[in-house]
């Protein structure tokens, strides 16, 4: 029988949205913030010094509608939403939720910016 490539584990959505000088808008990567600047290349690194970049792939995406939260992280499975992110939260998502199994509830997004998601059937028609 021959084994198929892995599928990663988790799927992480790093919003790298950057709203141009003088916009009112927020965003994830701001030039106000130059740690926001580093964050997806940090993500990555210490996935890959942790040895796990094979089975957490992390994603660069465009805007992910909650910018005054940011900046922003999408994990899936499990649609958690990771908010005002850091480095040093970034290494604590890694070692206690991808690693250890236990979401870092203090740094998830607060329910009245997140709230359950609407079927597209019950919308429709």
């Amino acid at each position: 029988m021959m084994q198929g490539i892995p599928q990663p584990a988790f799927y992480i959505f790093k919003c790298q949205q950057s709203a141009p000088p003088g916009m009112p808008k927020p965003s994830c990567v701001s030039q106000a913030n130059p740690e926001s600047q580093e964050l997806f290349g940090y993500l990555a690194q210490q996935l890959m010094s942790k040895g796990i970049m094979g089975t957490v792939q992390p994603i660069q995406t465009s805007c992910l509608g909650r910018c005054q939260q940011g900046p922003v992280m999408l994990v899936e499975p499990g649609h958690t939403m990771y908010v005002g992110l850091n480095k040093e939260k970034i290494d604590r998502i890694i070692e206690e939720h991808l690693i250890g199994g236990n979401v870092v509830q203090e740094y998830v997004i607060a329910e009245e910016f997140w709230a359950e998601p609407v079927a597209p059937a019950t919308m429709a028609g």
